[in-house]
């Protein structure tokens, strides 16, 4: 059975990126991003029609279905493009041939002030990525949303067989979109059921992300230095670094995004060219139905993509060519919503919560809602704009040692002084924030939660800057500032200051990055010209720092350590329940414990809350059956007759004689959030 999963696999890839070349241009960049738009589009709405049927844990059935939906899907964008088509065919092989040659000659013919930051940025991308990539592989999964929700849910649906609300402890395993979880389960089920493959969206989303930076910036500069440059700045940014090797959503929001602005930009070019390429319509309106399905806070994203449409698609010569560029577009975006958006559960939290987020105790703690009266929305999220904008302003990565966050201090020390002038109170009004704003973060808050770095506000924010004040001239990167601002402040005024935030700037850092290749197009900047030492200088210190920064940011990385550091050892040498509990160290008795006594094919019923990690319960081949019995706000439900165990707080159920406590260490301070007292009942 594996090797014909595997086998099917393989071909499926290969399908999906022969139907991406027969759409694409003769562009390597563009063929891998419609590759890999086409694998995750097929999945997600092949694992919306499993579901429906209850065969979501069915590998035969998820191996001959991505087929029969890539090939409808192939049917339908053959005849919406065939009027589009004005290239031969032509084959991936040679195009990587002719590309690899092309880089060659780029490389060689660099100045030396340029090959030598592009040799250091190659060199520590090149490592970096080999480090995240064994990461990948060999380290199990330990981020706390995971532990609580993401992947808690993703073995719920497999045990299940399908992906229907069914009420799990934490709030997130039912209200949050689903279409993440049947790229998992997909890769999963026909990896052989290989725990680490829930990473490979997340990992692969990295690179799409920085590739789409790429694309994006030859479409806006047509020049290889401007493009690698901005590309591999956003590759090195540490919060984007963060989530290459996570569970975690943002970087496939990051990913799908990134794909959705490089169609619209790539249409803009074709329009320029007097040869409108709709192609690039109806392929952005299937990314944008993709990315709405994926995260909610998307819609905090849309008054920057508008902006980026408003440039790319809506800006014509006429207004019968708006409207028809309009109509098409938004054609695409209904259908693309029908059958990617609407599906992954947003309606279902309508029905059952009234919202298509989650329950009101949710919307009060996370977002707009807790900030109360509009005026006070106002106040408070204006301080969390500059609170986010201090928190960027940081050696991320670096300050994870002692010199560094010395040196950070040094740095943020302006900074403190003008907040006291001022009077700002960032750290002292608290009433719209999660965690406090603080100046000295906790080092376990900025270690895995870190933001842009140097190469962020020594590049993109001052070449912002440079463009909104003129000396940069360029229409394109108005829009895109606008873009980066309207998300900018989006994120400050919707939800509550939360200094764990930095993996939402993942996107915003998009828009960001484009802003680096000005370094090499802009006639004022270039620094591949003679002279210009003081830019140079700048511009190498900035860059030195910034590999730097990134490869301290993976290296020391306390959630995943390749070598050993900070009294910790390596997450390849780790011990599994010590590597998930890593971040709430007085639950790892008590689950390491549950571990030893509970056989690994057991039916457990959990009587646990919403923050307790209950993923690492189901074991190292995640055969354990867990049934949730404290559903979210629903309160204690019987006991299933079909329990042969009881794994509960004494805050939930009351613990009798008999009942075996579980060694928890109720005296560890300065935790995120304190353990229960957990207890283990064996039922039969």
């Amino acid at each position: 059975m594996l090797l014909l999963t595997l086998v099917a696999f393989v071909l499926f890839l290969i399908y999906a990126a022969d139907t991406a070349a027969a759409i694409s241009r003769r562009s390597l960049t563009e063929w891998l991003i419609i590759t890999y738009l086409l694998v995750a589009g097929t999945v997600i709405f092949t694992g919306f029609c499993l579901s429906a049927l209850y065969l979501t844990n069915s590998r035969p059935a998820w191996a001959v279905s991505v087929f029969l939906t890539a090939s409808l899907l192939r049917l339908v964008l053959f005849s919406l493009i065939r009027k589009d088509r004005s290239q031969p065919r032509w084959t991936v092989r040679s195009l990587i041939r002719d590309r690899r040659k092309a880089f060659q000659v780029w490389f060689a013919s660099l100045p030396v002030f340029p090959k030598v930051l592009f040799g250091m940025l190659f060199g520590t991308l090149s490592l970096i990525a080999l480090t995240n990539l064994l990461l990948v592989l060999f380290t199990v999964p330990n981020e706390w949303d995971s532990m609580t929700g993401h992947l808690n849910r993703v073995v719920q649906y497999m045990q299940r067989g399908t992906m229907r609300h069914f009420g799990g402890t934490n709030w997130n395993m039912d209200t949050y979109p689903k279409s993440v979880c049947t790229l998992q389960i997909f890769f999963f089920l026909m990896m052989g059921k290989f725990e680490n493959a829930f990473k490979f969206i997340h990992h692969l989303s990295y690179w799409m992300a920085a590739i789409s930076v790429f694309a994006i910036s030859q479409r806006l500069f047509n020049s290889l230095s401007a493009s690698f440059l901005a590309a591999l700045c956003y590759a090195l940014f540490p919060d984007v670094l963060m989530q290459a090797t996570t569970t975690e959503t943002d970087i496939v929001l990051a990913g799908y995004l990134g794909s959705l602005l490089y169609f619209l930009f790539a249409y803009r070019e074709s329009t320029a060219a007097g040869q409108p390429q709709n192609r690039y319509l109806y392929l952005a309106g299937m990314a944008f139905g993709i990315v709405y399905g994926h995260k909610i806070t998307f819609t905090l994203l849309l008054p920057s993509v508008f902006v980026i449409m408003l440039y790319t698609v809506f800006w014509s010569d006429s207004i019968r060519t708006t409207v028809q560029r309009t109509l098409r577009l938004g054609a695409a975006i209904a259908v693309a919503m029908c059958l990617w958006t609407f599906p992954t559960g947003y309606l279902k939290n309508i029905e059952v919560f009234g919202h298509p987020i989650g329950p009101p105790t949710a919307l009060k703690h996370q977002s707009v809602e807790r900030a109360g009266s509009l005026r006070n929305l106002l106040e408070q999220g204006s301080r969390n704009v500059v609170r986010y904008t201090f928190d960027h302003i940081n050696l991320d990565g670096l300050r994870n040692t002692q010199a560094g966050l010395e040196m950070n201090s040094v740095l943020r020390r302006p900074l403190v002084w003008v907040e006291q002038k001022l009077k700002l109170r960032l750290d002292e009004e608290t009433d719209f924030s999660i965690q406090p704003f603080a100046f000295e973060r906790r080092f376990d808050f900025y270690n895995v939660n870190p933001y842009w770095g140097i190469l962020g506000f020594g590049f993109v924010f001052p070449l912002l800057l440079l463009t909104f004040t003129g000396v940069v001239r360029s229409r394109a990167h108005l829009f895109i500032g606008i873009a980066l601002l309207l998300h900018f402040a989006a994120l400050s005024y919707s939800a509550p200051y939360d200094p764990f935030k930095g993996r939402y700037f993942t996107s915003t850092g998009l828009f960001g990055a484009l802003f680096i290749g000005l370094l090499f197009a802009d006639a004022r900047l270039r620094i591949d010209r003679p002279g210009r030492l003081i830019v140079k200088i700048y511009a190498g210190v900035v860059i030195l720092t910034g590999c730097l920064s990134a490869l301290l940011a993976v290296l020391l990385n306390e959630r995943s350590l390749p070598f050993a550091s900070f009294g910790r050892p390596s997450a390849f040498a780790a011990e599994r329940i010590y590597q998930m509990t890593l971040y709430r160290p007085d639950i790892y008795v008590p689950y390491k414990r549950f571990d030893e006594l509970v056989p690994a094919n057991a039916t457990v019923a959990l009587g646990t809350i919403n923050d307790d990690f209950e993923y690492p319960l189901y074991g190292s081949g995640l055969t354990r059956r867990l049934i949730p019995i404290n559903p979210f706000e629903k309160g204690v439900q019987p006991i299933p007759p079909e329990a042969d165990y009881l794994f509960f707080s004494k805050n939930v159920i009351r613990p009798r004689t008999g009942d075996i406590r579980l060694g928890t260490d109720t005296t560890l301070r300065g935790l995120i959030v304190p353990g229960e007292d957990y207890y283990l009942r064996k039922l039969k």
